[in-house]
């Protein structure tokens, strides 16, 4: 078991700041929500956004053209979810704690498990920052120990991205999730999750 590392998800580093305005201004396709649309946001569902991803939102911009990501299908604006979510948007509660703290594959879990167990992982907690295709999601946990830290989930399981849990190369949060997109990105031509957990097969 990997304990989660502690991450400061309410201070924005000025260098990552930087690189993320390097990296996301010149694809984002919505200009910057502003401060007082993310207070509102906040308020309206009782969190505060981790840190820089915050920052991103409000002063730099609130998405990204699709392939220029990251992920593959572009970072989606903060009230949208991916097309073809396989959920009721109103069951989504992001002020309700996160449930995971490590990696959960269900469909390799012989325990007696429900969709009562499962669903909590989809909506609670997190904001969906965009999708790979065809249900693989990747969620910014935004409450419970989780916080800050960024999470594949899809119909198999969810894993949490980080090197400290040994399934990939990236560092941890918000800016080590673009800087791992954009250093794949200038190798290859896409980054398909196989890339992303670039260290073993999951």
């Amino acid at each position: 078991m990997v304990l989660l590392g502690a991450m400061n998800a309410d201070h924005a580093n000025p260098e990552d700041l930087a690189a993320l305005r390097a990296a996301l201004l010149p694809v984002a396709n919505r200009p910057a929500l502003g401060w007082p649309a993310v207070h509102a946001f906040e308020a309206e569902h009782g969190i505060v956004l981790p840190e820089p991803y915050r920052t991103v939102v409000a002063e730099i911009g609130d998405g990204t053209e699709e392939e220029t990501g990251p992920p593959f299908y572009g970072l989606l604006p903060l009230t949208e979810l991916p097309d073809g979510w396989g959920g009721v948007p109103e069951d989504r509660d992001l002020a309700q704690l996160f449930p995971l703290t490590e990696q959960w594959q269900w469909e390799e879990d012989d325990s007696d498990w429900t969709e009562e167990d499962i669903d909590p992982v989809f909506h609670f907690g997190s904001v969906v920052l965009g999708t790979d295709g065809c249900g693989m999601d990747w969620h910014l946990i935004v409450t419970g120990p989780s916080r800050g830290h960024i999470w594949h989930i899809d119909e198999f399981g969810a894993t949490p991205f980080g090197r400290e849990f040994g399934h990939t190369t990236g560092q941890s949060g918000f800016t080590g999730w673009v800087k791992h997109w954009l250093a794949k990105k200038a190798e290859l031509e896409s980054v398909t999750t196989e890339v992303w957990f670039d260290t073993e097969t999951r």
